[in-house]
Order: structure tokens, then C-alpha cells, then sequence
């Protein structure tokens, strides 16, 4: 292997410590949401808005921000990416009114919305010929960064409040840094030519754009449960349990926990049994779990959450490379689809489930939350692995003949 088609892990790690930051920085909203809660008097319907706003700013933006970038890659992006959410972290802890909230919210979901695309694309050129590999190692410091959320509640905000998130500004800074590095490693990459901007062509275009749209529903309903794990798993526990909030936060980081988990290993088991087959199976195969959660407390609730976080969530990196073949040469577009528009899709489902907790109590929308997974059905529909690698044959043979 030439050093030019060589895995750069000393990138993928870098690259992945930062969307661990990134990401535990958008976490500081949701574990944020009981505090905030109790000082402005919210409910559950004004949560699921401030949900709303960091979703969509933080995903829908992506895709039109990794359209841009995949015709002209941008490595100072970046670090300007970390700036805008530290910026946003000053504005949460300061913030005394809902209005402030939702704004310094936006900063921190406009930063993390710079940040994916071009960090996907780093990834995706530093991984070499692993490609699942080196997006199992980038998605795995987000995940990991999400499931900080109820740690951060129990050891940060619980005793210091709002006022906590003050103390975020340091792994802004942190990330700031070390996305210098990286852009000065992209930077060269450009020089060397290896940063190519456009897209390439490819065969079967309806077919493909038919799977995608399929595949941004199977992942926007999944963010959609993963939303109700993260933000109303802990008030059920709380209001209706009887549980404590620094008890309830255990429950929900061994979830997330599980799911980063998963994300790590996803990738290479996909390689062995297909990344179509393992969206299935993630999806249906917590199906039973989930609709034994709500119903139980204890060593048996762990057990289930970590084993429901664990299948859920091995499918995320594998969504992702499934799309980037789907659509060959766009990775900044589909990375945003993957990792941005999808989960403003579930930003928008957290606010529905906000106003539906508010009418129908917080029992109805974990019953919703397990009946969910069956959203995994319509991976059948999608196609087989098999048939992908035809579709790019089908493409390399079509370009060589019209080089000739």
C-alpha cells in the first residue's frame, strides 16, 4: 500500500476527540433541560422546542453547508466551527430568559453544523481503503460525546446549574486547537491534490435517490427515538418513577454508553454481514427491549437499556457509509443528510413528542418510542450490498468506455 492510499489514524483519532467535544458540547442542551426547567418554568412543550432549535441548526443546515464544501473544501472551516459553539456555551450559561436560550442554542447548533460535513470529509480521506473503520473511529467520539449528557447533569449541573456551562468553554478551546492541526493537515492535502471537490457520476440516479430518501427516514425516526431516550427517558423516570435526577442520568448514560459501543464495533461487523442487513437488524432486534423498558427499574432497566443502546445504535456509522456509496463523490452533501438532516427530522419529532408528553403523559410517548423501531421494515425496501457494488461496477465500466 503507497503511503498516499495510507489509513492516517493520528487524523482519524484527532478528528474523532474533536466530534467527541463537539458533540459533548451539544449535550450540555439536553442535560441542561431539567434546570432550565425549573429556572424559567418551562414545559415539556418549551423543552421540545429549545430541542427544535439546537436540532435544525445543528442538522438541517448541513447538507447545504456540505454541498458547498464538496465544490470547494474549506479547511479553516473548522476551527471557525468550534469558535461559533464556545460562543454559544457562554450564551447558555448567562441566558435569563427562554428567548436568550433559543438563541445562544442556534450559535452552538450553527457551529456543530460547520463542524460535520468537513470533519466527515477529514475522515473519509485520512481513512485510506478503511473506509468502514475510519468512520467507525470518527462516529464513535460523537456518540461518546452524546452519552455525556446525563454524566454532565448528575456531576456538573446538578451542583452548579445553569451556571455550569461556563466550564465548557475549556473543550471548545481544546477543540479549537487541535482542529488547527487538522486544517493544516487538510490544508496540505489540497495542495497534494488529494482534496478533490465535486462529484462523480454514477448509474441507476432514480433508484439511488428513491433508496436515500428511504434510508433519511429509517435514521430520522431513529433520532427520533434516540431524542426520547436522551431527553424523555429521564423526566419519565423522574415524574413517574419517583426517581431521583441524579439517579435517572445513570440510567440514560449507560443507553448512550451502549450506543457509542455499538457505533465502534458496527462498522466491522457490517463488513462481515452487510451494512443493509445490520440496519435491519438494529432496528428490529431492540424492538423487544425497548417495549420492556418503561415497565421496569434496577439491575433489570440497566440490562435492557445498555443491550436496546448497544443494537439501536451499531447501525450509525454503517448508515452513513451505505449512503456515501449510494451516492459516490458527494460526501459532504450525504454526510449532511446522514449526520445533519436526518437528526433535525428528529429535532422536529423531540418537539412533537414535547407537546404529546404535555396532552397524553410521558408513559404514552415511551410506548411510541418502542413501537418506533419497527420504522426498521422499511430497510427490506432499501438495496442489498450486493446490488450496490453491481451499480459501481456498472459506473467504472460506463467511464473507462467513454475515456476510450
Amino acid at each position: 500500500m503507497s503511503s498516499s492510499n495510507a489509513t492516517v489514524y493520528r487524523i482519524l483519532f484527532s478528528i474523532s476527540i474533536v466530534h467527541l467535544l463537539n458533540d459533548s458540547l451539544q449535550s450540555v442542551i439536553p442535560a441542561l433541560l431539567p434546570i432550565l426547567k425549573n429556572n424559567l418554568s418551562l414545559s415539556y412543550f418549551h423543552l421540545g422546542v429549545i430541542l427544535l432549535v439546537m436540532n435544525v441548526t445543528a442538522s438541517v443546515l448541513q447538507p447545504f453547508i456540505g454541498y458547498f464544501t464538496d465544490k470547494a473544501p474549506r479547511p479553516l472551516i473548522l476551527p471557525l466551527a468550534m469558535l461559533i459553539s464556545g460562543t454559544g456555551m457562554v450564551g447558555i450559561a448567562m441566558a435569563e430568559h427562554y428567548y436568550t436560550v433559543l438563541l445562544a442554542v442556534a450559535l452552538v447548533g450553527i457551529g456543530s453544523a460547520i463542524f460535520h460535513p468537513e470533519a466527515s470529509r477529514v475522515a473519509h480521506m485520512a481513512s485510506g481503503p478503511r473506509r468502514g473503520l475510519g468512520q467507525s473511529i470518527f462516529q464513535v467520539g460523537g456518540n461518546t460525546g452524546h452519552s455525556l449528557a446525563p454524566v454532565m447533569t448528575a456531576l456538573i449541573f446538578a451542583p452548579l446549574g445553569q451556571g455550569g456551562a461556563y466550564w465548557f468553554v475549556i473543550p471548545a478551546g481544546i477543540g479549537l486547537c487541535v482542529l488547527m492541526y487538522v486544517a493544516y493537515w487538510y490544508a496540505g492535502q489540497q495542495r497534494a491534490g488529494k482534496a478533490k471537490s465535486g462529484a462523480s457520476g454514477y448509474s441507476h440516479r432514480s433508484r439511488r435517490l428513491i433508496a436515500l430518501g428511504l434510508l433519511v427516514v429509517i435514521v430520522s425516526v431513529r433520532s427520533w427515538i434516540y431524542a426520547a431516550y436522551q431527553s424523555f427517558y429521564p423526566l419519565f423516570l423522574i415524574d413517574v418513577m419517583g426517581e431521583s435526577l441524579s439517579h435517572a442520568q445513570v440510567y440514560t448514560f449507560l443507553f448512550l454508553l451502549a450506543g457509542a459501543i455499538g457505533t465502534f464495533f458496527g462498522g466491522p461487523i457490517a463488513d462481515r454481514f452487510g451494512k443493509r442487513n445490520l440496519l435491519i437488524i438494529s432496528l428490529l432486534g431492540a424492538f423487544p427491549f425497548a417495549l420492556l423498558i418503561p415497565h421496569v427499574t434496577g439491575s433489570l432497566a440497566y440490562l435492557l437499556l445498555f443491550l436496546d443502546g448497544l443494537i439501536l445504535l451499531c447501525s450509525f456509522s454503517v448508515t452513513v457509509v451505505y449512503a456515501q456509496e449510494l451516492l459516490p463523490g458527494r460526501i459532504g452533501t450525504v454526510s449532511g443528510l446522514m449526520i445533519g438532516l436526518a437528526f433535525g427530522m428528529g429535532g422536529i419529532g423531540a418537539s412533537v413528542l414535547g407537546r404529546l408528553a404535555d396532552w397524553q403523559g410521558l408513559s404514552f410517548i415511551m410506548l411510541l418510542c418502542a413501537l418506533m423501531h419497527m420504522v426498521g421494515l422499511l430497510g427490506f425496501l432499501l438495496p442489498k450490498d450486493r446490488t450496490l457494488a453491481d451499480w459501481e461496477k456498472e459506473t467504472i465500466v460506463h467511464e473507462k468506455s467513454v475515456t476510450v
